[in-house]
């Protein structure tokens, strides 16, 4: 994590400067009115930015350090079981066509579309994350 902290705090760094750059930018050059779409937009980045780099600084000060993050760390010192990703599932593309309902709904200013959609992102949601969880629970007994 501490690699990835100081990735997304140098670019939040950067995001800052471009903001203050491109704000004094615009005012100097429109004649004392500030381009506020541009400037928001270079704001919202640095904060997510800034946002995502915090907790990973925050996290990497609660674990030890993981090879990558040592100078001594050799690959097969990552070896090992990294987790269990699902081989094939469809949710996936439900939820992408939940989101792209949800946005159609958003963008033609449609409620019902938009609730539709986001009904169907949160059930796609759910489908997603409890897919291994649903049936009967085998043990080795059976």
């Amino acid at each position: 994590m501490k690699t990835e902290w100081k990735i997304f705090l140098t670019i939040a760094t950067f995001l800052l400067g471009a903001t203050i750059l491109y704000g004094a930018w615009t005012y100097a050059d429109s004649g004392g009115h500030v381009e506020w779409i541009g400037t928001v937009a270079l704001l919202l980045s640095f904060l997510l930015c800034a946002m995502c780099g915090g907790f990973f600084w925050f996290v990497s000060r609660r674990i030890d350090l993981r090879p990558e993050d040592r100078p001594d760390g050799e690959i097969a010192d990552g070896a090992g079981e990294v987790g269990f990703f699902s081989p094939g599932s469809y949710w996936p593309f439900g939820l992408a066509l939940a989101a792209a309902i949800a946005g159609l709904g958003l963008v033609f200013w449609q409620f019902w579309l938009l609730g539709l959609g986001l009904v169907a992102v949160v059930l796609a949601t759910c489908g997603l994350l409890f897919e291994y969880y649903s049936g009967t629970r085998r043990t080795a007994e059976h």
